[in-house]
């Protein structure tokens, strides 16, 4: 810039060009005020996808996973149902499980005084309980949470009276495939991890739920992806259109980072979605990503207005797994997406807290249907706010 020469600035209140939508303000990602609200209007109260069913492949299998401010135990119990509790002991409030997984052989047992609960989550031993014929055991057990399984996944609620599975969860993969039978076609349910990463990313929740959702910005950070994918280097995500998938390029073979033969197509992936890729975001912290030969399924668990772990697995056929095929070129496009991604979001995390983003930035017409997901969340915390 040469010495006189201004740049005008819009003011925070300026309204934008028609063709730029706003977005949320920069106080909506760094506000710990807001970031409680999102906890316990968002996370604890919708449906949240929790574990793998598989990561339980016994009874007194467990992780633990954070849902709001809560910690949960996912289990599986002696009648191979999966079971989940709040991770707090009704004695004294300690936390049962410090650990993130693992296994018992029949109970919970309380590290501080020793009170022991079953799979089931009932109460069955404590120093002399014997000696107090009036407690419940049933009523001084585990807090119990409202589950269900779809996909493979245990998905939870903390909420007493949960909303409808069908109308929250399925109804987003509805809006964004057309039915539920496109996923079904995969059958994840039957897939087996073949490769999993944890990712933290030091960023707030919604612009990794924002990146996710655009491609504006493939060309710019996606080479492999564009090569393979060829149509988001013109900047259209594969969620802009209801049953659209982005098709792979002529000289693809595979969905791998080098664009080579991949592994054979999923039985029931249809002709039409042979040689696609289809991407779904499930409010409020799930990414499914389907191609013909395999399904890459992220999870976000945020646990700070700043700062996101996101679990990613790539599902493959118990056949394809136990092959010891090499899934290095598989998994290695999304992992690099995943790095693009996040690296992008953690340059953007630091800026929501300057003067210039007090206002927010704006969307183009490409990502303008990243509008609704703030509408989402605006209108779920808005109890909140009052």
């Amino acid at each position: 810039m040469t010495e006189g020469t201004s740049v005008h600035t819009p003011a925070a209140d300026e309204a934008p060009a028609d063709s730029l939508v706003p977005t949320l303000p920069g106080t909506d990602y760094t506000d710990p005020g807001t970031f409680r609200l999102e906890q316990e209007h968002i996370f604890e109260a919708q449906w949240f996808c929790a574990v793998r069913s598989s990561d339980l492949d016994k009874p007194g299998a467990f992780r633990t996973v954070q849902i709001g401010r809560e910690s949960v135990i996912v289990t599986r119990a002696r009648d191979g149902k999966p079971r989940a509790f709040l991770n707090v002991c009704r004695h004294r409030g300690a936390r049962l499980c410090m650990e993130e997984s693992g296994a018992v052989k029949r109970s919970f047992q309380c590290p501080y005084h020793a009170w022991t609960y079953g799979l089931d989550g009932k109460l069955v031993a404590a120093p002399n309980l014997t000696s107090m014929p009036d407690i419940d055991r049933t009523a001084y057990g585990l807090q119990p949470l409202n589950l269900t399984e779809w996909l493979g996944y245990v998905w939870v609620c903390l909420a007493d009276d949960p909303p409808s599975f069908e109308e929250t969860v399925v109804a987003d993969v509805v809006a964004r495939l057309g039915s539920t039978a496109a996923i079904d076609n995969y059958g994840i349910d039957g897939l087996t991890v073949g490769k999993r990463i944890t990712y933290d990313v030091q960023a707030n929740w919604k612009l990794i739920i924002e990146n996710f959702m655009e491609c504006y910005h493939c060309a710019t950070i996606h080479p492999e992806l564009t090569e393979v994918l060829p149509e988001f280097a013109d900047g259209y995500a594969a969620q802009y259109y209801v049953g659209h998938g982005a098709s792979f390029g002529e000289d693809v073979e595979g969905f791998t980072v080098d664009g080579s033969e991949g592994f054979g197509r999923l039985d029931g992936v249809s002709e039409e979605q042979d040689r696609s890729y289809y991407a779904i975001t499930v409010r409020p912290q799930v990414f499914v990503n389907l191609v013909p030969d395999h399904v890459i399924f992220h999870r976000m668990y945020p646990v700070a207005v700043d700062r996101t772990i996101v679990e990613c697995d790539w599902l493959y056929t118990q056949e394809v797994v136990d092959s010891g095929k090499d899934l290095s070129r598989s998994v290695e496009i999304f992992h690099r997406v995943n790095q693009q991604d996040f690296d992008a979001c953690e340059r953007c995390q630091p800026a929501m807290s300057s003067r210039q983003y007090a206002g927010g930035g704006v969307l183009v017409p490409s990502e303008h249907h990243i509008g609704e997901f703030h509408t989402w969340v605006e209108a779920a915390i808005a109890p909140g706010r009052t």
